[in-house]
């Protein structure tokens, strides 16, 4: 039995999550965020926005409103699951806590309710509460009727940033195959050391194990084919003496590789962060052609800078939101008309699309054709 493809998108954001499921043919029937501003960004992509995105907190979505669907995605908010927000983790943390009012829609559901289901989140997921938080997660879909299969995959396979990331696929499956064992037979690619701890530490949850295929390799480069080449008299460029400012702030390591290379005969770009360190601010240089995870750009050192050297010299800049939306699989028709800082923490709080196009292809594509193996099917009352 072959499902429809109809998603209902919950944290919909920017509508990246979409843009690489529709890819690969899934229509979305139902969008929900609570930021206004990231509706404006989906709907200049999605003009169709209006029909189906609902501008809301998810705790008080009206169930009802939420039609069928095949497929329900969910990539809740990281910061409670990360050093930024202290991995106050899904209890406490007035953010990542928003998982629950997802929880609260597939309850209300009952039997109708999606028969998969995509989460996608920080590693720090494995971390929090001493990975309890994971636990919790995998638990309560448990309870609720899904077996799950969980995997790690950095964006870094498909562009140009280090993106790690952890994805659990849970499906309501009649007689569900493999295990964690099997899960634990995976590529390296797919199963970090952490993620491993945890389906040893968790045994007794029920997981299952898709036929999910080796991911392309890391990419070794690539950020300088994405720069925008903004002309020598643009005012994104620093001047020399908040150039200045920023080399001082570098180890000395650090700035001996940025003046080597500015002695080549040809521009290369590197990125970095600003670091709070024991011996007080940082500025500090990746040593390679791949940008560094994009992230919000508010507070701490969210925000990735460029340095461009090469010809005798240096120059620093803050990164474009096009450079931004490139490093997340973004075509470039794609309109951006928010304010800068908005746009660099929309993109940077986004997923990456190749990442989901790839999902959606071996781990998804599998289910609603009812792939994986004879016996591994969804339950037929919940395909819609």
């Amino acid at each position: 039995m072959t499902l429809e493809r109809t998603v209902a998108e919950f944290f919909a954001g920017i509508g990246l999550v979409r843009m690489g499921l529709a890819s690969e043919g899934w229509r979305v029937v139902f969008a929900n965020d609570i930021a206004p501003q990231k509706f404006q960004m989906y709907k200049g992509f999605f003009p169709d926005a209006d029909a189906h995105y609902h501008v809301a907190d998810i705790f008080a979505l009206d169930a009802k409103s939420v039609p069928p669907a095949t497929l329900a995605t969910c990539s809740f908010p990281c910061i409670d699951l990360s050093l930024a927000g202290q991995m106050r983790g899904l209890q406490a943390g007035a953010h990542s806590s928003a998982f629950w009012g997802f929880v609260r829609i597939l309850q209300a559901q009952g039997a109708s309710a999606p028969p998969i289901l995509l989460l996608e989140n920080v590693n720090g997921w494995l971390y929090s509460n001493r990975g309890e938080d994971f636990r919790l997660t995998v638990l309560t879909l448990n309870e609720l009727g899904y077996v799950c299969d969980a995997f790690t995959l950095d964006a870094r396979r498909f562009v140009p940033q280090s993106r790690p990331r952890v994805f659990v696929v849970a499906a309501r499956l009649e007689t569900p195959t493999g295990g964690y064992r099997a899960l634990l037979e995976r590529p390296r690619a797919l199963l970090s050391a952490r993620l491993r701890e945890m389906l040893l530490s968790n045994k007794d949850l029920r997981w299952f194990a898709l036929p999910l295929p080796e991911p392309p390799p890391l990419l070794q480069a690539g950020l300088s084919e994405l720069v925008e080449p903004l002309p020598e008299d643009s005012p994104r460029w620093w001047s020399e003496s908040e150039t200045q400012r920023h080399l001082d702030m570098m180890h000395p390591v650090h700035r001996s590789y940025v003046a080597l290379l500015a002695q080549g005969n040809r521009f290369t770009y590197r990125t970095f962060y600003r670091r709070r360190r024991a011996d007080g601010q940082r500025a500090e240089v990746r040593r390679d052609d791949i940008a560094g995870c994009l992230r919000t750009a508010v507070g701490g050192s969210g925000k990735q800078f460029l340095v461009r050297v090469g010809y005798g010299r240096i120059r620093m800049r803050t990164m474009t939101p096009r450079e931004y939306a490139r490093l997340q699989g973004v075509p470039d028709h794609y309109p951006i008309d928010a304010p800068e800082n908005y746009a660099l923490t929309a993109f940077g709080d986004a997923v990456c699309v190749p990442v989901i196009r790839w999902i959606a292809r071996h781990a998804l594509e599998p289910l609603v054709a009812g792939e994986p193996t004879r016996r591994t099917r969804l339950f037929e009352d919940d395909g819609g």
